[in-house]
């Protein structure tokens, strides 16, 4: 059986007692990076055989993966932080398992873009999420799309390129357009930061971005 884990995104208090149970219970722990998720497993007293499963090795791995589950190990996917799959690597670890016939089961846990929905202010009750826009190829195009949806969109973006995506933001979607933007997420710096996309730019732009963050845009018609 394959187990993913979600891994807490900042605040250690977040890691579930059946998170650390399914871990606990593993015959090895698949990690993003083994010396983040070793260090979180040490913290909580935890001893686990780990195994590198990221984005530059999981074609190669994963068929020998599946063939241990199929005959009967039981293994943890954990992500450098949040729910694995979820814009980190995963998917297809899942999908070759549930095509092998390999049970699989995703823990409830700690993921970025549920908590910056919530206090965004804006509905959620029907949202699209887009995690990390292409740097380049397919850029303009998804931005295009977003300005058109009805929807409340969610995007993650780095500090580096917070400030130019808010600018395409307000290209696309004018500079009216109501944003949410959240860094630091359950961390001792939280913030959100809520207004027009001219207003949440203007911030930014004075304030240098630090720190991760998730981007929630109102939907054309809010």
């Amino acid at each position: 059986m394959l187990t993913v884990v979600p891994t807490p995104i900042g605040n250690l208090g977040d890691f579930t007692p059946r998170a650390m149970e399914a871990i606990a219970a593993a015959d090895f722990v698949l990690a993003e990076d083994t010396r983040t998720t070793g260090s979180l497993l040490r913290l909580k007293g935890l001893d686990a055989r780990l195994r590198a499963f990221h984005a530059h090795n999981e074609h190669k791995v994963l068929e020998g993966v599946v063939a241990e589950l199929e005959a009967g190990a039981q293994a943890c996917l954990c992500s450098d932080a949040g729910t694995p799959a979820i814009s980190d690597p995963g998917f297809l670890l899942v999908r070759a398992c549930i095509a092998a016939g390999v049970e699989v089961q995703c823990l409830p846990g700690a993921t970025a873009f549920v908590p910056a929905l919530v206090v965004s202010g804006l509905p959620c009750e029907r949202f699209v999420f887009e995690g990390f826009l292409p740097h380049k190829k397919g850029r303009q195009t998804r931005l295009k799309a977003i300005a058109e949806e009805v929807r409340t969109t969610v995007l993650y973006e780095s500090p580096h390129r917070l400030v130019r995506l808010l600018g395409e933001i307000g290209t696309h979607c004018g500079s009216e357009r109501r944003v949410s933007v959240s860094r630091e997420l359950s961390k001792k710096f939280e913030e959100t930061v809520r207004g027009t996309v001219a207003e949440v730019s203007a911030h930014f732009e004075a304030q240098a971005p630090k720190g991760e963050f998730v981007v929630v845009i109102a939907g054309a018609d809010a």
